[in-house]
């Protein structure tokens, strides 16, 4: 398959006025395309601007090079909304580029005019405070203020890739939580002097001023406009928010474009008209990966969404096994783990699933043999799909016996542990499901080390809460070895009814489809 980058570059800007590491301050990642590898080959957090496009233009000129094509995303504005740049004396997008770079002054100490340039395009545009907005309060004067203006000079407020991002800020306002206005100053201002240095001149193409909305004519070096929040991200150690945001977005991008999934975000919004487009590619530029309208898509989807349960279930294995490698479960384990993820719809739990060698076989004998499945709550019987079941092995869940309550007054415990009590003789050789209650878990263990309760063929156990579900699970594992029980569980908090029950019907027939 051919690919339309080798390396993808994301970068976190920051307008900060002093130098600056850790939390709200530059971050960049690399990960280039090796074989058919992805690496990240760079997490760096320069202290200042002019300290990260030294090492920017070291970084590209490098890659490029090497004879590798490079994407690279920053995550501020590259356009503003329409009539901007003639209200300032500019034909388009680079009229504006061109004319920042000239009026902004960024010292090698992030110290910087940002805001005596937002007064005096305040001054030009309008002659009075608007558009740009937001300043300390020792920055204001006669052409900018710290709040926002009563009216905006400029008829249009948001960009049209805006206007299908909820929650963002205009690229008016300077200062706040979440406003981008001062990093786009500082960024254009940087990026026109990128684009002009003399080892990469003739190979940067801004995406979609110099190129359109399309793939087709990408540079050996593409800048485009990104939107972090667009992705969510996990937790590493103590990396800040917007270390974890370019890591993501650069794996994101290279597997999009490693499936030749990446190409059509180059497009935009595909029902833009004519005069829109012009308007983007001449001035306002476009976010890569914002497509349509919430409601235009919510109303695609809702034509073509799909209908038959094999070709969900299909589809839904495709994507699973895209996300995550299954090959690292024992070929027993593979169906039921593709299940579970599939339950939840997070591929996340995958690393969560624990397991006994050999536990899946052991499950899927034992239901051959027409054993009982003992489940601790109806939600878990619900969720059995009975025609996998081709002993018609009868599910059993006490819960609701009439001498539950009584017994789990007796025991000072929950319902779902006393349940167990009444099991009985459908115990041994049982598979036993539990989906919901951290209590059944423990009641079951403590039953089996004291010889009370016949020994199972396998334990599912997926209770789920805040309250002893890790604990249980991680007594399960601990203590396999003295119960003589195999098992599969998922480690942590996460759980549940339908997990559980998912992983039954895998037991009781290989694949994801009905």
């Amino acid at each position: 398959m051919t690919h339309l980058f080798d390396s993808y570059v994301m970068v976190d800007w920051s307008a900060s006025s002093t130098p600056k590491k850790g939390a709200d301050s530059i971050w960049y990642c690399v990960v280039e395309r090796q074989g058919t590898k992805l690496v990240e080959t760079a997490l760096h957090n320069p202290t200042t601007r002019e300290t990260a496009m030294q090492d920017l233009a070291d970084r590209l000129s490098d890659l490029s090079a090497r004879g590798l094509r490079v994407l690279v995303g920053c995550d501020f504005a590259f356009g503003y909304p329409k009539d901007f740049a003639p209200s300032i004396g500019a034909q388009d997008w680079s009229g504006v580029w061109q004319r920042l770079s000239a009026m902004i002054k960024d010292g090698a100490d992030n110290s910087n005019n940002r805001f005596a340039v937002a007064a005096e395009l305040n001054r030009k545009i309008s002659g009075t405070t608007g558009p740009f907005w937001g300043c300390p309060k020792a920055q204001q004067n006669e052409f900018l203020e710290s709040k926002k203006p009563y009216m905006n000079p400029l008829t249009n407020e948001m960009r049209l890739c805006e206007q299908r991002i909820s929650g963002v800020k205009p690229v008016w306002q300077l200062l706040g939580t979440g406003c981008v206005g001062s990093q786009t100053l500082m960024g254009i201002a940087r990026l026109e002097q990128l684009r002009r240095h003399a080892w990469l001149q003739d190979q940067i193409k801004v995406w979609p001023f110099e190129t359109g909305l399309t793939a087709n004519s990408l540079g050996a070096i593409t800048l485009a406009e990104i939107y972090p929040s667009q992705i969510k991200v996990q937790a590493q150690g103590n990396l800040p928010k917007d270390a974890l945001q370019v890591r993501t977005l650069a794996r994101h991008y290279a597997e999009l474009d490693q499936v030749g999934e990446l190409a059509s975000l180059f497009a935009g919004d595909p029902s833009l008209s004519d005069d829109q487009k012009d308007i983007v590619v001449r001035e306002e530029g476009w976010v890569l990966g914002v497509g349509k309208s919430d409601k235009d898509q919510a109303l695609d989807w809702l034509n073509s969404y799909l209908r038959a349960p094999n070709d969900i279930y299909r589809k839904s294995q495709k994507m699973i096994e895209h996300d995550i490698d299954v090959s690292g479960f024992d070929e027993d384990m593979q169906d039921v783990a593709i299940r579970m993820i599939h339950a939840c719809g997070d591929v996340d739990v995958g690393v969560d699933i624990a397991y006994s060698a050999g536990a899946a076989s052991v499950g899927r004998t034992a239901l051959a043999k027409g054993c009982p499945i003992l489940v601790d709550v109806e939600m878990v019987s619900h969720g059995i799909i009975r025609k996998r079941l081709a002993q018609h092995n009868p599910v059993v869940c006490t819960l609701n016996d009439a001498r539950t309550p009584a017994k789990a007054e007796e025991l000072g415990t929950t319902r779902s542990a006393a349940a167990l009590e009444f099991w009985g003789d459908w115990l041994e050789g049982s598979v036993v499901v539990i989906g919901n209650a951290p209590t059944a878990l423990f009641h079951l263990i403590q039953g089996i080390l004291d010889g009370r309760f016949a020994k199972p063929a396998l334990i599912v156990a997926c209770p789920v809460g805040f309250v002893g579900a890790m604990e249980s699970k991680e007594t399960l594992i601990a203590l396999a070895g003295d119960l003589g029980v195999p098992y599969i569980t998922l480690r942590g908090r996460r759980g549940g009814s339908a997990i559980a029950a998912s992983a039954l019907n895998a037991l009781a027939k290989k694949g994801i489809t009905q």
